[in-house]
C-alpha cells in the first residue's frame, strides 16, 4: 500500500466523553467484524482495571479500511496522570480527534492532550458527542473549544477545525448542524461515514523520506508468547523486509539483530507482513533489549532520532518487600529480585515512570506523575498475585536560582453542585488552594458550579475521597500540572495517632467494643493482626498500643441484662486511596491480592515511641 492511501490519527478526549465507544462504533460500521462475530462493548479497553474504573490507562493501536484507504486509530489515554502514554503516541501520528461532551464541553486532560497535539501542528477535527443528552449546549461548547485553542496557541489553519455533531452510542454523526434534529428524532437514520470521510480528507498523508535508509522510532512496546519482545513504532524513511538486519540505536552502543516477524495492525489484530513500508505503524520482533525512545535503522552509522521527551515526575514511592509477620499467607512473598525486575519492567513500557535505587537493599523508589499512576500500579501488581508495601508518597521539589525550595503545582477545576460550592471551596483553601474561577450558578440561569483553583500537588493527596464525600457523590474533579512555584508552607495532615495492636491473634468483637470509644476503628472482628500492625485512627494525638484481641471471660453467673445485643457501630474501610493519604512517614501499606493492611515500619512496641513529636521528623 503506498503511504499517500495511509492516515494516521488519535482521538482525544476527557475520561468517560465517549471515546472508546466511539472506536467501537468505528471498527463495526468499516467491516472490521464479521456480521455473526461477537464483539464485547468498549473493546479498546484490554485491561480488567480499564473496565471497571471506565478510562483508558494504556495508549492502544487499531485500523480500520475505508475502500482502498487505511486509517490507523490509536486511542489515547485521558487523564494527565498518563501523561507519558499521551506524549509517546503523539509522534506517531499525523492528526487528532478532539472528542469532547456536548454538556461538559472541555475538560482539564482534553486542554494537557490538545496542547500537546497542536505543538506537534497535528491537524484537529473536533467531534461534539453526546448530543442525544437533554442538557447539551452543543453552540457554546464550539465557542467554548474555540477559545481553548486561542488559549493554547493554535495556529490559525489549527483554528479554522471541522466540526462534526455525533451520538457514538448510536453511532452516528453529521457534519450539518440542521441534520442533527432530524437525526436525533429519529426521522433519518445516520452512521460515521463523515467523519471518515473527514478524516481521509483533513488528515495529511504521512510524511515521510521513502528513498532514504530505513528508520523508526519505537513508540509503544508489546510481548509476544512466540517471537518476544515487540517494538512499535511509525517508519518514518525506507522499508524493511523480513529476516533483514537491523540496528537498534540509543544513548548506547549500537546493537544489531534481525527482524524475524514484521506485523500491521488490521482491525484488532496484528497481521504478518513480509515488509513495512515508509508511512506505517508496524511492529517489528528479533530484539529483547529495544525501550521506548529508540531507533531502529537498518546501519550503525545512521543518526538515531531525538528521543521521546516526557515531562518530569512530581511524586515519588517506596516499594519494599513484605517483611510482616503474615507475608506470604495470602500472595507470593516476593524477595528484592524480583520486586526489582517488576518495577524495571513497568518503568521500560511507561516512560513517565522512572526507578531509583536506595541504600536499603529490598527498596525502591517508584518516582511518577501522580496519585492514580500509582494506584493503577499497585492494583496490577496485587492481581498478579505480588505481596509488597509501599510508603506514604512524597512530592519532588526543584530547587529555585535563589537557592529556595520550588514545589508542584496542579490546576483544579471542580464541577459541583451549588449548594455545595461553599463547602468545596473550604475543602480546597484548607490546602492552600488559590480560587482563580468562579462559573455558573443561579446567575447564569443553571444549578451547578464551576470552580477553578490552582493549589499544590502535595494538596491533592487523599483529596479525591473527601471531595466525593461533600458533594455527596455529585462533583466532578479534574486536574493537571501547572508548573512549579514557591513553597507554600505546611499542609494539614492527619493531627491524630494511630490504634495499634500489641499482639498477634485474630481481632475479638468484644475487644473491639472496648476500643470503639478511643477512636474509629479499621478492622472488623476476626481478623488476623499482628504486633505493629494499625486496626484504627486515635481520637488523640499521640499513638496507643491496645489489646483487640482480649475475649470476655466466662462466668457461672447470669443476669437478665448480660446478655443484651451489642454491635460495632461504625466501621472505616479504607480504600488503597484513602491510606496512601491516611499514613504518616513512620508507616508502611501492605499490599497482597487479598488485603490492604496499614503497619509501623517498626513492629515491636517497646522500641518505638507513642509521641507524635518523637515519630513525626
Amino acid at each position: 500500500m503506498s503511504y499517500t492511501q495511509i492516515r494516521n490519527a488519535c482521538i482525544i478526549a476527557h475520561v468517560d466523553h465517549g471515546k472508546t465507544t466511539l472506536v467501537d462504533h468505528l471498527l463495526r460500521q468499516s467491516g472490521t467484524f464479521q456480521s455473526h462475530q461477537r464483539v464485547e462493548e468498549r473493546v479498546m479497553d484490554s485491561m480488567d482495571l480499564e473496565r471497571e474504573r471506565g478510562i483508558t490507562i494504556l495508549a492502544k493501536n487499531t485500523s480500520v479500511r475505508v475502500g482502498d484507504a487505511k486509517i490507523n486509530i490509536v486511542d489515547t489515554p485521558g487523564h494527565a496522570d498518563f501523561g507519558g502514554e499521551v506524549e509517546r503516541i503523539i509522534g506517531m501520528v499525523d492528526g487528532a480527534l478532539l472528542l469532547v461532551d456536548a454538556a461538559e464541553g472541555p475538560l482539564p486532560q482534553t486542554r494537557f492532550v490538545l496542547r500537546k497535539a497542536l505543538t506537534q501542528g497535528l491537524k484537529v477535527i473536533l467531534v461534539i458527542n453526546k448530543v442525544d443528552r437533554p442538557d447539551a449546549r452543543t453552540d457554546e461548547i464550539v465557542n467554548a473549544a474555540f477559545d481553548l485553542f486561542i488559549d493554547l496557541g493554535a495556529t490559525d489553519e489549527q483554528a479554522h477545525f471541522p466540526i462534526v455533531y455525533a451520538c457514538a452510542r448510536q453511532g452516528w454523526c453529521t457534519t450539518d448542524r440542521a441534520e442533527m434534529e432530524l437525526l436525533l428524532s429519529g426521522e433519518k437514520k445516520g452512521n460515521l461515514k463523515p467523519l471518515f470521510d473527514l478524516i481521509l480528507n483533513t488528515v495529511p498523508p504521512p510524511k515521510v523520506q521513502k528513498l532514504e535508509p530505513f528508520a523508526m522510532m519505537i513508540s509503544n512496546l508489546s510481548y509476544s508468547d512466540y517471537v518476544g519482545r515487540l517494538s512499535i513504532g511509525r517508519v518514518t524513511a525506507g522499508t524493511i523486509k523480513k529476516n533483514q538486519r537491523i540496528w537498534r540505536l540509543n544513548e548506547g552502543k549500537p546493537q544489531s539483530f534481525v527482524a524475524t516477524q514484521l506485523y500491521v495492525f488490521e482491525g484488532l489484530k496484528q497481521t504478518e507482513v513480509q515488509e513495512l513500508e515508509a508511512g506505517e505503524i508496524g511492529v517489528i520482533a528479533g530484539c529483547e533489549e529495544t525501550e521506548i525512545g529508540d531507533t531502529i535503522a537498518d546501519s550503525e552509522l545512521t543518526q538515531p532520532m531525538v528521543r521521546i521527551v516526557v515531562e518530569k515526575p512530581t511524586l515519588a514511592m517506596l516499594f519494599s518487600v513484605n517483611t510482616s509477620p503474615l507475608s506470604g499467607k495470602e500472595g507470593e512473598a516476593i524477595q528484592s529480585r524480583k520486586l526489582r525486575d517488576r518495577l524495571l519492567r513497568e518503568v521500560r513500557q511507561n516512560v513517565a515512570l522512572r526507578l531509583e535505587e536506595t541504600p536499603t537493599t529490598d527498596q525502591f523508589r517508584v518516582l511518577g506523575r501522580g496519585e492514580l499512576q500509582f494506584a493503577i500500579l499497585i492494583e496490577q501488581m496485587r492481581r498478579e498475585g505480588f505481596e509488597f508495601m509501599i510508603g506514604k508518597p512524597t512530592v519532588l521539589y526543584k530547587i529555585a536560582e535563589d537557592g529556595g525550595r520550588l514545589e508542584p503545582m496542579e490546576r483544579v477545576i471542580a464541577d459541583v453542585p451549588e449548594k455545595y460550592a461553599s463547602d468545596a471551596t473550604r475543602l480546597f483553601q484548607e490546602r492552600k488552594g488559590l480560587l482563580l474561577k468562579y462559573e455558573g450558578g443561579s446567575s447564569h440561569g443553571g444549578d451547578r458550579v464551576r470552580l477553578e483553583f490552582e493549589l499544590p500537588t502535595r494538596g491533592l493527596l487523599g483529596m479525591r475521597s473527601k471531595f466525593m464525600t461533600i458533594t455527596r457523590g455529585e462533583g466532578l474533579l479534574n486536574t493537571f500540572l501547572n508548573g512549579f512555584a514557591p513553597h507554600k508552607g505546611e499542609l494539614p495532615h492527619r493531627n491524630s495517632g494511630a490504634l495499634i495492636s500489641d499482639r498477634a491473634g485474630d481481632t475479638v468483637e468484644y475487644a473491639l467494643l472496648t476500643l470503639e470509644e478511643r477512636g474509629v476503628l479499621f478492622l472488623r472482628q476476626g481478623v488476623p493482626v499482628y504486633e505493629g500492625m494499625i486496626i484504627g485512627e486515635n481520637a488523640k494525638e499521640n499513638d496507643m498500643n491496645v489489646n483487640p484481641c482480649k475475649a470476655k471471660k466466662l462466668t457461672n453467673i447470669r443476669a437478665a441484662h448480660a446478655e443484651l445485643l451489642v454491635t460495632l457501630s461504625g466501621i472505616r474501610d479504607m480504600s488503597l486511596e484513602q491510606t496512601l493519604e491516611w499514613i504518616d512517614e513512620d508507616e508502611w501499606i501492605e499490599v497482597t491480592p487479598k488485603s490492604i493492611r496499614i503497619r509501623k515500619k517498626v513492629l515491636s512496641g517497646n522500641l518505638r515511641s507513642v509521641k507524635r513529636e518523637d515519630r513525626i521528623k
